[in-house]
């Protein structure tokens, strides 16, 4: 479509997130849950699962990779491994949005459930046979990429489960608790890795375990009526009065090819969603510097000191502090919505991660990660429920799914981006306080960008 209309058919507007009736709904976000529609649980649990085999899998993968004493890495082998696990959704993630957009998304997250637990597989047996380079990289890239489509399926589909006013509240609870299963599947793989052993063999193993999440992924799904996740107007269905006023393509590649466009543009269209897209585009800049540093930082850097541990095991404290952030921001982002609006709430985060990140930089140690990580991923996770939301209540569903993949990808590319360049930057031991300066530089560049964005749009 052209552009996003002001006034979309078959929908209705959030209310103000600043009104009483905004802010009794989102303020209770467990309590929405509760009482959710058995569609919403349903929902929840493919979510569940298919987090926690991803992030089982991505630790499984990362010990193999960077912590496997058969193997070692350096910075440009860690952001080799990085962006091999997400450009190519990256490439194809906006023309997969045309599909969950044309296709029944049930059908489509059982089928995508099915075939990413035959990919994980694969990917075990590679690492068993002590296949490195290409091989591995072209398996973990495949199932993070059917691991994308489906997240994004599974976003585009949650206003077909949810009251349109409960949706921040919605996202509260799925994004939140889904990146604690991410979490949870994360440190059972550290768990794991302690019981079969480090090598090739226990990192097969542990790599294999990972398609028990997506094996219950597809069993929720066989559960779920067809046509329940939408969208409104599959392929094969008319539709009465579709709110974009483009034609219908005749074939579903043509309908493919113009995802990138249709996302960009509903995007563009709608200033508040596209200066949500901008703050989060900044983190994830942010965020893959200050990965790629962290990750070198444990691995050759860092001592143990009592309670603080280096190695994977310091990782995994670094991810329990960030899941620890993600849980404190499921609390404060309905009371800063409903107090601020969206737009004021995400500016906050920001400049929180502005100052966290600058602290980092000043006071590099183990602790300092630690704390920087429970920082970040409140901050972080605070602007994307925002911009979920955002997507969710003022981008039409027709191509909602479109601008939730090109959301995927766009960020995706920046993460990588970051990472690549800090990988050229840093030492090989990744003591780098100046690229951790730089990576608070750019939050505050960020919040500038959203601000000015949405100044324009009120002018």
């Amino acid at each position: 479509m052209p552009a996003v209309p002001t006034e979309a058919p078959q929908s209705l507007p959030l209310p103000p997130l600043n009104t009483r009736g905004g802010r009794s709904v989102t303020r209770r976000p467990w309590r929405a849950a509760y009482g959710a529609t058995a569609g919403f649980r349903r929902l929840l649990a493919m979510r569940f699962a298919t987090q926690w085999g991803d992030g089982l899998f991505q630790a499984a993968l990362g010990g193999a990779v960077l912590f496997n004493p058969e193997r070692e890495a350096d910075p440009l082998a860690v952001a080799a491994a990085l962006a091999v696990m997400l450009i190519p959704y990256s490439v194809i993630g906006p023309f997969a949005g045309a599909l969950l957009d044309r296709w029944d998304r049930r059908q489509v997250l059982l089928v995508a459930s099915l075939l990413r637990a035959v990919l994980v597989a694969s990917v075990a047996v590679t690492v068993a046979a002590g296949v490195a380079g290409a091989p591995l990289y072209l398996g973990a890239l495949a199932v993070a990429g059917v691991s994308r489509f489906a997240l994004a399926g599974l976003s585009a589909a949650l206003p077909h489960v949810v009251d349109r006013r409960r949706l921040v509240a919605a996202n509260v609870v799925a994004t939140t608790l889904g990146a604690a299963f991410a979490a949870l599947g994360a440190g059972s793989a550290i768990l794991l890795r302690g019981i079969v052993g480090p090598g090739d063999t226990g990192s097969a193993v542990t790599t294999a375990v990972a398609v028990v999440g997506s094996l219950i992924a597809a069993g929720v799904a066989l559960g779920v009526r067809r046509g329940l996740l939408g969208p409104d107007h599959p392929v094969g269905v008319a539709a009465p009065d579709p709110p974009v006023a483009s034609p219908q393509p005749r074939h579903t590649m043509v309908a493919v090819a113009r995802g990138l466009a249709v996302g960009a543009r509903a995007t563009a269209g709608t200033p508040p969603v596209a200066a949500a897209f901008l703050a989060l585009a900044a983190h994830r800049l942010a965020f893959g510097i200050t990965t790629l540093v962290s990750l070198l930082l444990f691995r050759h850097a860092f001592d143990d000191a009592g309670l603080v541990r280096s190695g994977l095991a310091g990782v995994g404290e670094a991810m329990v502090m960030a899941a620890a952030g993600l849980g404190v921001a499921a609390v404060l982002t309905p009371w800063l919505t409903g107090r601020f609006g969206r737009g004021r709430t995400v500016r906050i985060a920001l400049l929180v991660a502005v100052v966290g990140q600058l602290g980092l930089a000043l006071l590099l140690s183990a602790p300092a990660v630690l704390a920087a990580a429970f920082l970040l991923g409140c901050t972080g996770q605070i602007v994307k429920l925002c911009a979920d939301a955002g997507v969710q209540s003022e981008i039409d569903d027709d191509v909602r799914g479109q601008v939730f993949a090109l959301y995927d990808a766009g960020f995706n590319v920046c993460y990588v981006a970051a990472v690549a360049v800090a990988a050229l930057l840093c030492p090989p031991n990744g003591w780098a306080p100046g690229l951790l300066a730089a990576a608070a530089a750019l939050y505050l560049v960020g919040l500038l960008a959203h601000d000015a964005l949405l100044r324009r749009a009120r002018s």
